[in-house]
């Protein structure tokens, strides 16, 4: 399983990303979901990942021999993020359907995989977009600036009491590490090495952290995280006993 997140604000943008893709009692695989694309001055983008790993790989690979082949349809030509979305939407969709066609022992099995993409292209605002299995893509909303893909409901509680435009790249980036954390505790099959890029508006300057299972500050803001929610939680109004009803009332 996988669990990925991207934030937009007004300050840039942060996508954060774990690195599980097979887990069980005697076999844990690691491959990074996340991609970095540095095109001249003036284009950063950042392609996370999810879904069948073979499909997720031939899409990758794809996007990047367009930019090595300069091919007229590639990341480092399209005008926007809008049209990057579909460009690896049309990919992804080819891809499944040729991994579908072949029969033998994987025959029957789903190659889907959804896609986030996001960043700045020249002038534009840093944007985002999700691609769906089916090549179609959405963005972020006013009253949602993030997207998802994976494993997503463990870590949206978070997102969504913190979030708005103005929440600053390091609040956001605490954020996202926090929801990733709450999605490792509720499903062994997401886990580390965590990979956080923060990306601020109009900088074209991507800085990205990894952290291992046992990073020091990944520790430390579990311990924190798990600390302030007993406490939080122990400062709950308590329950009023004299509004109970008895049965029968």
């Amino acid at each position: 399983m996988t669990y990925c997140v991207a934030i937009t604000m007004d300050a840039g943008l942060v996508f954060c990303s774990d690195s599980r893709t097979n887990a069980g009692v005697d076999q844990v695989s690691t491959y990074s979901k996340m991609f970095h694309f540095k095109i001249a001055d003036e284009r950063e983008l950042i392609i996370l990942s999810a879904g069948n790993l073979a499909t997720t790989q031939a899409v990758v690979s794809q996007v990047k021999r367009d930019i090595r082949d300069e091919a007229l349809t590639s990341l480092k030509t399209l005008p926007d993020i809008s049209e990057a979305a579909s460009y690896l939407g049309e990919i992804s969709r080819l891809e499944q359907e040729k991994h579908s066609s072949v029969g033998g022992p994987n025959a029957g099995a789903s190659f889907e995989a959804s896609f986030i993409i996001g960043g700045q292209i020249g002038s534009d605002k840093p944007r985002l977009a999700m691609v769906y299995p089916q090549g179609n893509h959405i963005t972020t909303s006013k009253d949602t600036p993030y997207l998802q893909i994976g494993e997503s409901k463990y870590g949206k509680p978070i997102l969504d009491r913190i979030l708005n435009r103005t929440t600053s790249l390091e609040n956001a980036s605490r954020c996202a590490l926090v929801s990733m954390d709450s999605t490792m505790r509720s499903n062994l099959t997401v886990g580390p090495p965590i990979e956080l890029a923060v990306y601020p508006t109009d900088s074209f300057a991507t800085t990205r952290f990894r952290y291992d299972d046992d990073d020091d500050y990944l520790r430390d803001l579990k311990k924190a995280w798990d600390q302030y929610l007993i406490e939080a939680f122990d400062r709950l109004p308590p329950l009023q006993w004299s509004d109970a009803q008895s049965p029968g009332e």
